[in-house]
C-alpha cells in the first residue's frame, strides 16, 4: 500500500479473492488503514460478515436487516461484478508469505525466510562507540546484540483475531509438550484486547501451555504496542544500558516507531502471536526458522518452528468447538458498568466539572482562555524561529508523548516539583488529561533527531535567542513565547505517518508552533494540526528544506494567509526565510478546515457555534 501511495484515499477490496479472507482478517487490515495511510479501508458485506454478527451475537433479526438492506442498496458483494473505481491494485493471494515488519516502521515488510539476513544487514547500524559486541552478563543470564528482551501478545487489532490467537496458543501448547521453553532474557506478557480471548483459552484448556512460556495475563487493551510494557528486569536493562546494547522487541502491535516500545530497545519487530511464542522461544532475532533449531526436545532431538507450526486445520477446529456466541454476549453485557472502584466513586454535583487544582493527572486545559466570542482575523506570520528540522517519515510517535516518563526529562522534573515520586510517574498515556505534562512530552521521543543539531538523539533543539545554545524543546518553547516569538517545524515526507495521535496537534499548538513546513503529510496529522490552528505547508514539487538551502537558522516569514479573512483559501502562500525566498502550497483542502483555521481550531469553532446556538 505504501508503495502504491493511498494517502487520502479510500481503499476498498472487491474480487474473488475476497470471500476467502475471515472476517477477523478483514478487520485487522481495515483496522491496519492508518499504517498504510489511506483515509479507511472497505471489505464488503457478504455471506462471511453475517457469519462474524451471528458469532459475535448478534440477534437474527439484525444479522436479516443488514442482510437485506445490503442487498437492496446494492452493497452486497458481487465477485463477479467490477465495480468502478479511480485507480485498481491487484494483489495474488498466493503469493502471500509469511512476514514480520522492522526495526522502526510498520511498512518496511520483511519475509519470515529473510528475517536473519535482514537483520545482520540493519544491525551495525544500531551499534554506538560504546557498542559491545559480544555477550554481557545480566544478573544470572546473559545478552546480547539482537536479543528478544520483550516478546509481547498485545494490539486490540491482531488479539481479537481468534485464528491467530488460537495459533499462539497451539504452537506454545506444541512447544512446551516438546519441552521447550522461553529464553531467560524475553519479557513475555499477553495482553488481549477482549475477555473473549481468556474465555475461550480457558475452554480450550490452552492457558497453562502459554503461562507454562511466560505469556501471563497482565491486562485487557493498549499495553506494549502503545509503550506501556513497563521496565525491564534491573539487571537487565543496567547491562543493556552500559554496553549500548540493540537488543529488540517482537511484538504483535500495530505500530514498531522508533522509541515507542521501550527506552531501552533500539529495534521493534511486529509479528503474528504465534510468531511472537516462537520468538521468545527462539530468544534473539538472529534466528533462521527454516534452518536453526528452537532447542532440543525430551528426547535430546533437535525442534524447528515447522515441528510445532499449528495446521489450519487444528486451529480450526479449536475454535468450532471453544468459541461461541454466548461468550461474546456475557462478557459484553456488562461492559460498560465498571468494577466494584468505578461504582464507588461518588456521584459528581454541580453542572460544571470541578478541577483540582492539585491534581497532576487532570488539569483544566488552556485552550478557551481569553478566547472572544468572534474569531479574530487571521494574521500572517513575522519573525518566526525554526524549533526542529526533521527528516521523512517522523510519525505522531515521535511527535506525541507516549510510553515511560523519564526522571530527567521536563516532564520527569514538573512531576518531582509537584511532589511526585518517581515509582509513581506513570505513563504519558496516563497523564494526558495534565497538559503540563504534556507539553513537556511533546518531540520529547529518546530517538528524536532534529537537524539543527548534529548527531543528538531525543526532544533538544536549539535557542536563537541565546546564542543557539542546545536546550531541550521544551525549555527553547518557553523563552520563545515568552518573547512572543512564533515558531515553524521543517520537515522531510510523510510528516505525521502512523496512527492518529491528538497530542501530537495539540503539543504542537501548545509549543507555540504556527506553522509546519513538510515535503509532504499524513492525512491525519495534517487534519489534526488544523484543527489546533496550525497551519500547514508543503514545499513544491521537488523542492526541500535542504534543495532551498534552509538549514533552521533563519527568521521566517509567511505573508498571503490572510486571504482567508475574505473567504477565500489561497493555493499557495510566501515564505521568506532570511535571504531566501519560497512559495508553498497551502494544505487546507477543504472548506470545513478553512473554517477551523479561521477560528483557531476545531474546539473553537465548535464553541462558538454552540454559543450561537
Amino acid at each position: 500500500m505504501r508503495k502504491v501511495g493511498v494517502v487520502g484515499k479510500f481503499v476498498e477490496f472487491f474480487g474473488p479473492g475476497v470471500t476467502a479472507v475471515p472476517m477477523a482478517n478483514r478487520t485487522t487490515i481495515g483496522n491496519m488503514s492508518p499504517e498504510y495511510g489511506s483515509t479507511c479501508a472497505i471489505f464488503p458485506i457478504d455471506e462471511e460478515t453475517l457469519r462474524y454478527l451471528r458469532l459475535t451475537g448478534r440477534t437474527e433479526d439484525q444479522v436479516a436487516l443488514v442482510e437485506k438492506y445490503a442487498k437492496a442498496q446494492g452493497m452486497w458483494h458481487d465477485p463477479s461484478v467490477e465495480p468502478r473505481f479511480s485507480q485498481v491494485v491487484e494483489l495474488d493471494l498466493s503469493t502471500v508469505v509469511p512476514s514480520i515488519s522492522g526495526p522502526k516502521r510498520p511498512q518496511d515488510r520483511i519475509s519470515l525466510s529473510d528475517s536473519k539476513s535482514a537483520f545482520e544487514k540493519v544491525l551495525p547500524s544500531y551499534f554506538g562507540e560504546k557498542t559491545n559486541k559480544g555477550e554481557v552478563p545480566a544478573g544470572s543470564t546473559r545478552v546480547k546484540n539482537g536479543d528478544v528482551v520483550i516478546a509481547s501478545i498485545t494490539s486490540c487489532t491482531n488479539t481479537s483475531n481468534p485464528s491467530v490467537m488460537i495459533g499462539a496458543a497451539l504452537l506454545a501448547k506444541k512447544a512446551v509438550e516438546k519441552g521447550l521453553k522461553s529464553k531467560p532474557w524475553v519479557k513475555t506478557t499477553l495482553a488481549p484486547g477482549s475477555k473473549v480471548v481468556t474465555d475461550y483459552y480457558d475452554r480450550a484448556d490452552l492457558t497453562k501451555y502459554m503461562e507454562a512460556l511466560g505469556f501471563n495475563l497482565v491486562g485487557y487493551g493498549c499495553v506494549t504496542c502503545i509503550g506501556n510494557s513497563g521496565p525491564l528486569p534491573i539487571e537487565i536493562s543496567k547491562a543493556i544500558n552500559e554496553s549500548d546494547l540493540a537488543v529488540t522487541a517482537v511484538l504483535s502491535g500495530n505500530r514498531n516507531f522508533e522509541g515507542r516500545i521501550s527506552p531501552d530497545v533500539k529495534m521493534n519487530y511486529l509479528a503474528s502471536p504465534p510468531l511472537v511464542v516462537a520468538y521468545a522461544i527462539a530468544g534473539t532475532m538472529d534466528h533462521d526458522f527454516e534452518k536453526d533449531s528452537l532447542g532440543k526436545d525430551t528426547a535430546g532431538n533437535d525442534v524447528f518452528l515447522k515441528d510445532i507450526w499449528p495446521t489450519p486445520q487444528e486451529i480450526q477446529s479449536v475454535i468450532d468447538s471453544s468459541i461461541s456466541s454466548e461468550m461474546f454476549t456475557k462478557d459484553y453485557a456488562t461492559v460498560f458498568e465498571g468494577d466494584h472502584r468505578w461504582k464507588s466513586l461518588a456521584t459528581p454535583t454541580g453542572k460544571v466539572f470541578e478541577w483540582d487544582a492539585k491534581s497532576t493527572y487532570v488539569r483544566k486545559p488552556p485552550y478557551f482562555e481569553g478566547m472572544p466570542k468572534n474569531p479574530t482575523p487571521v494574521t500572517d506570520i513575522a519573525g518566526a524561529r525554526v524549533l526542529a528540522v526533521l527528516g521523512d517519515s517522523v510519525t505522531t510517535d515521535h511527535i506525541s508523548p507516549a510510553g515511560n516518563i523519564k526522571a530527567d526529562s521536563p516532564a520527569g522534573k514538573y512531576l518531582a516539583e509537584h511532589g511526585i515520586e518517581r515509582a509513581d510517574f506513570n505513563s504519558y498515556g496516563s497523564r494526558r488529561g495534565n497538559h503540563e505534562v504534556m507539553i513537556r512530552g511533546t518531540f520529547a521521543n529518546i530517538r528524536l533527531k532534529n537537524l539543527l543539531l548534529n548527531g543528538v538523539e531525543g526532544g533538544y533543539t536549539r535557542n536563537f535567542l541565546a546564542n543557539g545554545e542546545q536546550t531541550t524543546i521544551y525549555d527553547a518553547s518557553v523563552a520563545y513565547q515568552a518573547a512572543g516569538v512564533p515558531l515553524v517545524i521543517l520537515a522531510g515526507k510523510e510528516y505525521g505517518s502512523g496512527s492518529s495521535r491528538d497530542w501530537a496537534a495539540k503539543g504542537t499548538a501548545l509549543l507555540g508552533v504556527r506553522a509546519v513546513i513538510a515535503e509532504s503529510f499524513e492525512r491525519i496529522h495534517r487534519s489534526n494540526l488544523i484543527g489546533m490552528g496550525v497551519l500547514p505547508l508543503q514545499f513544491k514539487d521537488g523542492e526541500t528544506a535542504a534543495s532551498l538551502g534552509l538549514d533552521g537558522t533563519e527568521t521566517f516569514a509567511i505573508t498571503g494567509i490572510t486571504a482567508l479573512n475574505t473567504g477565500g483559501v489561497p493555493k499557495e502562500l510566501t515564505v521568506t526565510a532570511g535571504d531566501k525566498k519560497f512559495t508553498a502550497k497551502v494544505r487546507i483542502d477543504t472548506p470545513g478546515e478553512a473554517d477551523y483555521y479561521r477560528h483557531g481550531g476545531i474546539m473553537q469553532y465548535v464553541l462558538r457555534s454552540l454559543l450561537v446556538e
